[in-house]
């Protein structure tokens, strides 16, 4: 039996994130030109909010000691990227090669916009007459938090893409939002970052995930991942 066409448009692969990757785009470019510029509102914000927060990081010391060793230990970058590498062996291991690629250079590529940005924008770091941790580089945007948002991204993208179970994809997305969360309030608590180095990392984060999903979905593998 004959049945007329529809005229639903299909929608091009990768649209959804390059809509995503323009949402997160824009803020972050007119975060990082208040930033550049130097803004006195977002400075004056800025400064409110680290000095509370590092009054607060030298009356409660223990909690101080316990944020430490998470943004050294198990928030830290080179642990972001560990997983990552984890990820991207099981990945080659299973076949999937141009996507283990696509991951790597996704992170290399975020690793180098962050140091990039760093060394442009020049930002001094916040200096506290009694520091309770101390931090290289510049301190735009937050390195921590935006390789914190990445990785988790990335991974988050994958395990949907091969189809986890509801019950892993709810505990990975858990964990990652609280790394995320908790990449930066531990860099704000710990005094080496302002706020806006923290929202401008999870910005640009999020926009380098999305471009790259986007640039996925047009790349030689868009066939469905191999059957587990």
């Amino acid at each position: 039996m004959y049945s007329a066409p529809t005229d639903t448009p299909t929608r091009p692969p990768g649209s959804r994130a390059a809509l995503a990757a323009a949402a997160f785009g824009v803020p972050s470019l007119v975060l990082l030109l208040l930033v550049a510029l130097e803004w006195r509102p977002l400075l004056s914000l800025d400064g409110d909010i680290s000095r509370t927060t590092h009054r607060w990081a030298v009356d409660e010391s223990g909690v101080t000691r316990v944020f430490r060793v998470l943004t050294d230990w198990v928030w830290d970058p080179w642990t972001m990227r560990a997983l990552c590498a984890v990820v991207v062996i099981c990945l080659a291991l299973r076949g999937a090669r141009w996507l283990a690629l696509w991951l790597t250079g996704t992170c290399v590529v975020g690793s180098a916009l962050q140091q990039g940005l760093k060394a442009a924008v020049d930002r001094p770091r916040p200096v506290w007459p009694d520091p309770v941790d101390s931090a290289h580089y510049a301190a735009f945007p937050s390195g921590h938090a935006m390789t914190a948002v990445i990785v988790c991204g990335l991974i988050l993208w994958v395990l949907r893409r091969y189809g986890a179970r509801p019950a892993v994809w709810r505990a990975c997305l858990a964990l990652a939002v609280l790394s995320v969360v908790g990449v930066g309030a531990t860099r704000i608590w710990l005094g080496v970052h302002w706020p806006s180095d923290v929202v401008g990392g999870f910005l640009l984060g999020a926009l380098m995930v999305a471009l790259a999903v986007a640039t996925y979905a047009y790349g030689p593998a868009r066939r469905t991942p191999e059957a587990t």
